[in-house]
């Protein structure tokens, strides 16, 4: 017995499951509806859409460097039982994959998979961050993943120019250290940094700083700020005596992405 789209709505209305959920019942029983809806109480999938109000907040962080193109995708669970599956890890790396090969933009390929996986796990399970970082010609690209509990959860990949392997590699590990959000202080919208400026006035007005002195103090504690946003500006995690700028010294860093689960 064929079914339509309409079918499919109106299974999902009156279950509550998943459009995919729905779309598998009515194939296992010829299109009809009550036996479908039978079908899903006794597979425990009625009222499965309440899972998109349950929160992700476990994972894998999966990563892929291929020739000069690295690629991390976080995929998100409820339960870590669920993040360490072969099944999750083994859709992470797909979409790591096709991220590498195709682009951010086509990961949408793999929604019906995913939709898969929700039904075979019975959790909340959604896409969370993507990078892609395309390293220009004559250009390092290297690569830090920090694995816990049997999987990744802390992803970096930094480009860098006249530099070495070992360089972008030590830079990665700091990147996954220290948790930079900007590579060096022009990055930093000036929105953010006039916000940062206001609280800061707060701040120092609220400890009885004379006002004569407040701009001095505050440009001071500006310049804490970019050492803890800027990855140029930032102690190097190895060696605080120097900051990441005088670390990496002539060879220049042209990019990086992070991945980190929750």
């Amino acid at each position: 017995m064929a079914f339509t789209a309409q079918d499919v709505k109106a299974l999902r209305v009156a279950s509550g499951a998943g459009m995919m959920d729905c779309k598998k019942a009515l194939q296992e029983n010829d299109g009809d509806m009550e036996a479908s809806q039978q079908w899903l109480r006794e597979k425990g999938l009625a009222a499965s859409a309440k899972r998109e109000d349950r929160a992700a907040i476990q994972g894998v962080v999966s990563m892929s460097i291929n020739g000069n193109v690295g690629a991390i995708v976080e995929l998100k669970c409820e339960t870590d039982f669920s993040a360490g599956s072969d099944s999750f890890k083994a859709e992470a790396d797909a979409l790591v994959a096709l991220v590498s090969e195709k682009g951010v933009d086509a990961i949408s390929e793999r929604q019906t998979d995913l939709e898969e996986l929700k039904v075979t796990l019975k959790e909340n399970i959604s896409i969370g961050q993507v990078a892609r970082i395309e390293a220009a010609e004559g250009n390092i690209l290297d690569s830090y993943l920090h694995i816990q509990g049997g999987r990744g959860v802390n992803g970096v990949v930094v480009e860098i120019a006249q530099g070495t392997q070992a360089l972008a590699h030590d830079v990665a590990v700091h990147v996954a250290f220290a948790r930079p959000k900007y590579l060096s202080r022009d990055d930093v919208p000036a929105e953010v940094v006039a916000a940062e400026r206001e609280t800061l006035i707060t701040i120092t007005r609220n400890e009885g700083k004379p006002e004569a002195a407040l701009e001095k103090i505050v440009e001071g504690r500006i310049g804490g700020f970019f050492k803890d946003v800027a990855l140029l500006e930032q102690p190097y995690a190895k060696d605080d005596k120097q900051s990441v700028s005088q670390f990496i010294g002539s060879a220049s860093i042209i990019a990086f992405a992070q991945v980190e689960i929750g």
